[in-house]
């Protein structure tokens, strides 16, 4: 009877689903006030004057009509923003995702047990995926503890497309298929796909009831690459995922017209549990440079990742480790979570499997073999050209300041992501002589369903504090005072859109309404200062911090002239990853990351000797 009552009252991962308020729709007069003190920095007098004046007129004008039609959807959804969001941000986009949508970074397992050693990649493959297969097992069993701010519980949907689920392309939009359940709800699968050498197997982690160990996972993966080893590479079909999305679409109906079989192979590799990639690539890494490994998890061998899977777990030859994830079904949050549980256990076992050796006689992995023609290999060659000819043309600099960390910011009153996004823009200030559109990402998941935010980091406050640092009449007192206007600023503006009061996604959705009634383009959007300062996705700097864990990770820049700047902080330190692209000549982000440790130290010198 008491462990009856010790299960009933144990939260349970979605149990608090159906009780998480509505994403709320802002007011419109908050929203369009947001907006002019957004564009402030990139307009000169007359400018936005002009932009003053499309503002009201869209307020007390088409505004008012928009905005009565979007509350009257948000009555009859829990999150207005939700399909128009997995749409617009993903679905419909119709560039390659495998590079331009897809997140990844390295799993940090090489800075304490596991530092880069030829010959341990099956191995140490066996134990890590042993613990992701544990956390799929908290999830299905709902024993993944909830997020919570306070006693505020979070929205944990996405945390059910972390396994079994994969983006299928459309002609003209994709969609989500989500294999994934829960005990109560019924049977989930419980097979990996495993890619080596161009070459496709699956097996079952499940036998007799119960998880394969370590010992177990081993057999089935040393059987797999001693295969591919011995043998002809496969004809690398899982290339085909990082096409341009209209032509994977084409590719993929070719392929099931060809051979029946081939679609029950598809549905295979999209029902996995998670793509277990075995790369022969040795990438470097040091606790200092990470920016080789990242490289190779997010512009790899394309025959050895399936890039519409949400899960691409990315095991080098050398014992490093990363994942590369689909973002439509998730946010980065939720690959940190799963990255860091598994860093944790890799770490209190001292890198190894302490359990039993004894192997089960279990079925030997099965190979996937696709019908394929010349028409197929062409396609996949194709493919493979523009994959690797994009992915040489990023540069990945990822490298840690290893100065100070969230203690020392911390000690003078200084939040430290606040720290690092004002570090960012006074370093891109002093490249570039000018501000710096900006995105970075606020969490919105209080509410049902909830996803992400834009806090534009680049504020009036922010750029007049730059002006004051690359002034030499400015005195340190009114540097600080001005550097700490602008912290006050940005942490105001977190907390706004953390709470759903952000006006991006708000005017995302007057503009869609707009769109869906067939009325014309609304004179806001087609101003110029709208793009000059970031809007429709057009930020030259796109951001988000991964949290205080060990895991980090990196995307591309939003636009071409611009920069994609992922951060993690750490009590000593703290990790950034920067991409830009090298065919744009005005971009070096080798460059903008050694000024931003820069700015850093001049930050924290401002702090030491300017008088409170």
């Amino acid at each position: 009877m008491e462990n009856q009552l010790a299960k009933s009252t144990e939260e349970r991962t979605f149990q608090y689903q159906d009780s998480l308020p509505s994403l709320p729709v802002p007011s419109l007069d908050e929203s369009l006030k947001k907006y002019l003190d957004a564009v402030k920095p990139f307009a000169n007098e007359e400018e936005y004057k002009q932009t003053e004046e499309i503002v009201e007129k869209f307020k007390n004008g088409i505004g008012e009509k928009l905005q009565q039609k979007l509350l009257e959807r948000a009555k009859g959804k829990r999150n207005w923003l939700e399909e128009w969001w997995l749409n617009v941000a993903y679905l419909d986009v119709r560039i390659p995702s495998q590079l331009n949508v897809n997140f990844g970074g390295p799993t940090a397992h090489s800075e304490h047990y596991w530092p880069p050693k030829e010959g341990t990649q099956l191995e140490r493959g066996s134990v890590t995926l042993w613990h992701n297969l544990n956390y799929w097992q908290l999830l299905k069993a709902e024993k993944v503890p909830v997020h919570k701010i306070g006693n505020i519980p979070l929205d944990m949907n996405q945390f059910r497309m972390l396994f079994s689920t994969c983006k299928v392309p459309g002609i003209t939009r994709d969609s989500i298929i989500n294999y994934f359940r829960t005990e109560s709800e019924g049977h989930t699968p419980s097979h990996i796909a495993v890619l080596c050498r161009g070459r496709i197997f699956v097996f079952d982690v499940m036998h007799e009831g119960c998880m394969m160990t370590p010992p177990e996972l081993l057999r089935q993966l040393t059987y797999i690459k001693n295969k591919c080893h011995s043998e002809p590479d496969g004809p690398g079909v899982a290339a085909l995922t990082s096409e341009e999305r209209t032509r994977w679409a084409e590719a993929r109906e070719y392929l099931i017209g060809l051979d029946p079989k081939n679609l029950t192979i598809l549905e295979k590799i999209q029902s996995s549990l998670l793509v277990f990639s075995l790369d022969d690539a040795s990438p470097q890494v040091t606790p200092e440079d990470y920016s080789e490994v990242t490289a190779m998890v997010l512009t790899g061998d394309p025959t050895v990742r399936w890039g519409d899977k949400s899960y691409n777990f990315i095991s080098f030859s050398n014992g490093l480790f990363g994942c590369n994830c689909d973002h439509a079904p998730y946010d980065g949050m939720v690959m940190v979570e799963i990255c860091h549980y598994v860093d944790q256990k890799i770490f209190e076992n001292e890198g190894r499997w302490k359990g039993s050796e004894k192997v089960r006689d279990i079925p030997l992995p099965e190979e996937l073999v696709f019908t394929v023609d010349h028409k197929v290999l062409d396609d996949i060659g194709r493919a493979k050209e523009q994959y690797l000819k994009q992915g040489s043309d990023l540069q990945i600099v990822v490298y840690a300041f290893k100065s100070f960390g969230k203690m020392q910011t911390k000690k003078k009153k200084l939040h430290p992501d606040t720290f690092i996004q004002l570090g960012l823009q006074l370093a891109y200030y002093r490249l570039h002589g000018c501000p710096g559109s900006c995105y970075e990402t606020a969490m919105t998941r209080a509410f049902y369903h909830g996803r992400t935010e834009t806090v534009r980091s680049c504020t009036s406050e922010a750029v007049e504090w730059c002006r004051a640092m690359e002034d030499p009449s400015a005195s340190l007192h009114e540097r600080q005072q001005k550097m700490l206007q602008a912290f006050a600023k940005h942490g105001k503006m977190m907390k706004e859109c953390s709470s759903g009061r952000g006006f991006d996604r708000h005017l995302l959705g007057l503009f869609l309404i707009a769109r869906e009634e067939g009325l014309p383009t609304p004179e806001l959007y087609t101003d110029p200062l709208f793009y000059r300062s970031g809007g429709g996705g057009n930020f030259v700097l796109s951001t988000s911090l991964l949290g205080y864990t060990r895991t980090h990770g990196v995307v591309v820049p939003m636009i071409h002239r611009g920069y994609g700047f992922f951060y993690h902080i750490r009590d000593d330190r703290f990790l950034v990853a920067c991409t830009a692209w090298r065919s744009c000549a005005g971009t070096d982000a080798e460059k903008l990351v050694r000024m931003i440790f820069q700015c850093f130290h001049d930050m924290m010198q401002l702090m030491d000797t300017a008088k409170l």
